[in-house]
């Protein structure tokens, strides 16, 4: 069955930087574009960045220039790199296809904070 696996989040300071990983199973990931959204308590699930199955990446607005979306297709793994982060990145970050599948994993948070 599709899985989603997150890792990564974590409590980091204004500017600071962490990377999530995402380890996928249950799909042909090389073939699939895949992307990662985040949730804050009481809003919907926004896209953040999307990579082809060939590596070209899409990035929302607010993100670009500070997250790199990247992928491993021999590890059927997705990362995302992010850097100069700021309070509003706040949230838990999910991965999933592109279009997303119904399934959801349990995501990971990222809490940025002074």
């Amino acid at each position: 069955q599709v899985q989603f696996v997150e890792s990564g989040g974590g409590l980091v300071q204004p500017g600071g930087s962490l990377r999530l990983s995402c380890a996928a199973s249950g799909i042909i990931f090389s073939s699939k574009a895949m992307a990662w959204y985040r949730q804050v308590p009481g809003k919907q699930r926004d896209l953040v960045a999307v990579i082809s199955s060939g590596g070209s990446p899409h990035y929302e607005n607010s993100v670009k220039g500070r997250f790199t979306i990247s992928r491993d297709n021999a590890k059927n793994t997705m990362f995302l790199q992010m850097n100069s982060l700021k309070s509003e990145d706040t949230a838990v970050y999910y991965c999933n296809g592109a279009p997303s599948y119904d399934y959801w994993g349990q995501g990971t948070q990222v809490t940025v904070s002074s």
